[in-house]
Formats: C-alpha cells, structure tokens, sequence
C-alpha cells in the first residue's frame, strides 16, 4: 500500500513537472507567432502614420469583453465632455422631508456623500422629518445582459442613486462582530443583513437589486446626516419629489468625467461603465434612461462618429457576449480616442503600452497604444479561445520598439 501511494506520488510529480515546463514554454514562446499560430484569434496593428503592420483576421466580429469599455468611455467624453460633473439634487418639501433626486451620478462615494450633508448643514439645516430618495432618473429596464447575480462586486446592479458602486466592504471579526470595513462609511441595516452569512474577515459584496441598493443608499445617507449634525426623524421613502419642494442644494461631483473614466478603465469597473452607458440614453437628463435607449443611443452615435454599421453593443462593459466589434473597428476607436489617450491604463511591467484588457470565460482581448517608430501605433487583439492570461502583455510589449 505504501508502494503504491508512492507510485502515483512520483506520477503526479512527474506529470505537474511536465505541466510547469509546458506552462514555461507557452511563456517563453514568441506571442506573435502563438497569435497567429491560434484558430480563433484577430490581431491588427496601425503604424503611427497610419500604415498597417500586421492584419489577421480584422474584420472578424468577435466578443469584446472590455475593451468595449473603450467604446463607453468614448461615447461619454465626446456627449459631454472631460470637464463634465455629475449632479445630485436636494429638495426640502413643506413637511420637513428632504428629498434627494438621483441623476445618474455614478461615483458617489461616501466621501462624496459627506461633502453634501455638511453642505446641507453649513446651508442650516439642523432637522428633517424623513427622507426621500426620488429615483425617476431611470426607468425598469435596468437589467445588464451579462450580469450574473453573485455577490461579487463586479456584478452590482444598477440604480439611480447608487452609494460606493452599491458594494459594502465588510468585516467580520474574530468574535463574530460584524463591522463596516470602511471609517468613512457607517454600517447599515442592509449591509448587516448581506454579511450575515460571511465568515471571518475582509469582504466586499454587491447589492444584488436595485431596490436592496436605493434602500442602503437612503440608510446611508441618513446615517452620514446624522453625522454632519443634521437629526433625522421619520422614514425613508422611495417616491417622486413632491412638485413643490424646494432646491435647497446642487451637488456636483468633486470628480470631472475624465477622473471618473481612467480609473473606470484601469480597474475595469462594470457599475461605472454601464452606469455611464444607461445614462447616454438620456444625456440631457430630460426624462427616462433605460438599457434598451442606451443601446439605440450608443449605436447611433458609432455609427455617426466611427462609420460603424455592423457593430452589435449591448451593454457598455462588456459583460455581454452579444456584443460584437472587430478588431478593426477598435482600432478605428482608438484612433479617435486619441484625444483622450491620457486616460488609458499604462501596463504594468512596459510603460510603452497604454491598454484596456478584456476576459470573460474563454475570452481574451486587449486594445489600445504602443509606441512604436517615435509615436503612438494602434492594436487590437481578439481571442475566442483559452490562452495563457500573460499572452496579451507579452504580445503587446513585442510590438513596441
């Protein structure tokens, strides 16, 4: 028995020996040789004059993942512009409730919700009969294509008034105490119970639904009030604005546009990207956003700014895999993103490569800059196939010089 557990030791050393060496190879091998060594794989280079150095399979409509985050951003920086700051309304009713009216901010971190409850304290405000969260601003279709319903924070949903992303960050102790994972935000009654089944430790974890994440919003926020020394009676309620209540503040976000995009694309955030996309439905904030719109709208304007006639979008993250784009059409997108060029993730290990990466299931992409021949090339890359995660880096980091 001992002989034999023995054998299928050194088999499995052996084997996983093997595995680690061919693991090695695939990293040392050249990635555009493996590129184009790949079935389903698109590649298209730009030289910075414009030139084409290397076209495999560019016309090929493929899934994005997230580089079609590029796409979003682009169609929110050229709508209203890197300057552009969202806004959150305040209103007093007769009653004494206050009212806070969402527009689509999609950054409204606590930090940022602080900055309104001391602005409404500084205003006078000392007191307030309840709270109401008007969140007209989007209609019921609200639902991403893609988004699975886990707790990971890359799955929240979308809402009209959204708090940290809607995610909570969590701490479970030792002693089974349940703890904000953040000083600046308050535990809420709606965090409590998300993490009641979490074990010990840091966690972070989505809101699941729109209705769980107005209804932390409104918690929130009341808790913050109180901080800012505003005493806060009565209920949260989810309503439109009474017609007469008053402006009594207009919030703008502290962050332009453009400082919401870059770290939109560094870190990949879906809630900002199809938050931005929902609201492209409705860029003057004149009635309803809705996916169904954002799609039209979205479409629309590819077609009038890229000459896009083929490309399929349904959602602005990339989470769907009905999202279609050729590598061409990226770099189409990359040509007029140039504008914009700062806001690009720089690659970790090669400062020469400004890009956006892509993954889902099966699915590799990376799109952006490489400096090349003194400027600025244009690539993209398109995988419909398992790969090795390095291969987009490596391949990218190959194409300068």
């Amino acid at each position: 028995m001992i002989a034999l557990h023995s054998s299928r030791h050194r088999a499995a050393l052996v084997l996983g020996a093997a595995l680690l060496c061919l693991s090695g190879l695939a990293r040392g091998a050249d990635p555009l040789a493996t590129v184009r060594g790949l079935e389903h794989a698109s590649l298209l280079l730009v030289e910075p004059d414009g030139t084409t150095a290397i076209a495999q399979g560019a016309t090929t409509p493929r899934v994005p993942a997230s580089t079609m985050k590029l796409l979003t951003a682009y169609a929110a920086l050229e709508t209203w512009g890197r300057e552009h700051r969202f806004h959150t309304d305040v209103r007093l009713d007769d009653d004494g409730v206050l009212w806070v009216v969402g527009h689509g901010d999609p950054y409204l971190v606590s930090e940022e919700l602080m900055r309104i409850a001391t602005a409404l304290r500084a205003r006078g405000l000392t007191r307030i009969n309840g709270l109401g969260l008007d969140t007209h601003a989007l209609g019921a279709d609200t639902e991403i294509p893609g988004r699975s319903r886990t707790s990971n924070p890359y799955d929240a949903p979308l809402s009209a008034l959204a708090a940290n992303f809607n995610t909570v960050s969590l701490i479970r102790e030792a002693d089974g105490r349940l703890r904000s994972g953040e000083p600046q935000t308050p535990l809420t009654a709606t965090a409590q119970a998300l993490g009641a089944d979490l074990g010990p430790g840091r966690h972070r974890v989505n809101l699941i639904d729109r209705a769980r994440a107005e209804r932390h919003f409104g918690e929130l926020f009341a808790a913050l009030l109180e901080r800012a020394g505003v005493s806060v009676t009565g209920p949260i309620r989810q309503a439109r604005a009474p017609r007469g209540a008053r402006l009594v503040y207009r919030h703008h976000n502290s962050r332009t546009l453009a400082e919401m995009i870059a770290p939109m694309l560094e870190y990949s955030t879906n809630f900002i990207a199809n938050g931005l996309f929902i609201m492209l439905s409705d860029p003057k904030d004149k009635g309803v956003a809705g996916m169904a719109e954002a799609r039209r709208a979205v479409t629309r304007l590819a077609r009038d700014r890229l000459g896009w006639r083929d490309a399929v979008i349904d959602d602005g993250a990339g989470l769907s895999r009905a999202n279609r784009l050729s590598a061409r059409q990226l770099v189409e997108l990359l040509d007029a993103f140039t504008p914009y060029r700062d806001l690009m993730p720089r690659q970790d290990d090669d400062p020469r490569v400004l890009a956006k990466t892509g993954t889902l299931t099966g699915v590799s992409s990376y799109a952006g800059y490489v400096r090349r021949n003194g400027g600025w090339g244009r690539f993209a890359l398109l995988v419909e196939q398992p790969v090795d995660r390095s291969l987009r880096q490596r391949l990218a980091s190959a194409l300068a010089r």
